[in-house]
């Protein structure tokens, strides 16, 4: 089964009003803004997306504006995070069944699962649905290590087409996981796209950043595919700080909203519990990363 993830495929935020309901409307200017930045595709239920803190109905509110926007121009990834083969085929089905083309599979973690059960796991929920599964490594924020053998040995399960790497050295892993996959399996970078340019050529072929940002970094993996790798880190290294700003434990989903309601996106940058919100030092050294790009208006 070929991949169809690929490339720029940035991590919705879900956008809050100021008495914490969901703001549809803004979601949906963020979702055009991508589409309009030339991204190759769009996800939600991540980690950027406060994924955590999301109802069952939310999910399903917040998925079916994303694809009733995308209408079918780029592949939709939805975020899987449940902590039971069972919740994850629940939460798997329904973001296929909303039209979701593929699925970005935390593996479960409150119990740490054995290598044999990882298998099975993935093995289950990929059986469970009929669409593309991309396997989410994530350590830092699940616990569970899984090293390239492994990763190897679960893409050979049917419908299993992609890898997100965010184990830190994400370079490194990155290869590793390259020369042990299928060529069919796509193998993509994560960390807010913190070491995009190295991931990319260590054999990644895509990046799942936050969303903030779509249209600086887009014309910077154009010019470092084509060749033109002087221009993409000079380009990249303005980029960085922002990367980095958003990167921060606890306040990067405040960072994500923050920049968006700048550019005019969305209203609020209101998050959710235990996301916090910016302090004012913070969101004064944020806007002074901000004046030094060229932002425009979303």
């Amino acid at each position: 089964m070929p991949h169809a993830v690929h490339g720029l495929v940035p991590i919705l935020a879900t956008p809050f009003d100021q008495d914490g309901s969901l703001d549809l409307a803004g979601l949906a200017r963020l979702t055009e803004f991508q589409l309009a930045s030339g991204v190759d595709g769009v996800a939600t239920f991540g980690m950027a997306s406060e994924g955590f803190a999301l109802t069952a109905e939310e999910r399903e509110r917040i998925l079916t504006t994303i694809t009733d926007v995308v209408a079918g121009a780029v592949p939709v990834v939805a975020g899987v995070n449940g902590t039971s083969t069972v919740t994850a085929l629940e939460q798997a089905r329904a973001a296929e069944d909303l039209g979701a083309q593929a699925l970005m599979v935390l593996p479960p973690f409150l119990v740490k699962p054995s290598a044999t059960q990882l298998a099975d796991f993935y093995g289950d929920v990929a059986a469970g649905t009929s669409v593309e599964i991309m396997v989410q490594d994530a350590p830092g924020a699940t616990g569970v290590a899984m090293p390239p053998p492994l990763i190897a040995q679960l893409c050979e399960l049917d419908r299993i087409t992609s890898v997100k790497v965010e184990a830190p050295p994400t370079a490194p892993k990155v290869g590793a996981v390259v020369e042990r996959v299928p060529d069919t399996v796509a193998v993509l970078g994560g960390q807010n796209a913190q070491f995009v340019l190295e991931e990319y050529a260590r054999g990644a072929i895509g990046t799942m950043p936050a969303c903030e940002f779509p249209d600086l970094l887009a014309p910077v993996l154009a010019d470092f595919t084509e060749g033109r790798r002087a221009e993409a880190r000079a380009a990249f290294a303005k980029l960085l700080p922002l990367v980095l700003f958003g990167l921060q434990s606890g306040i990067a989903w405040a960072v994500h909203k923050e920049v968006l309601v700048r550019r005019g996106l969305i209203e609020h940058a209101t998050v959710r519990l235990p996301a916090a919100p910016l302090d004012k030092a913070s969101r004064q050294s944020l806007h002074a990363i901000l004046d030094e790009l060229p932002l425009k208006a979303g």
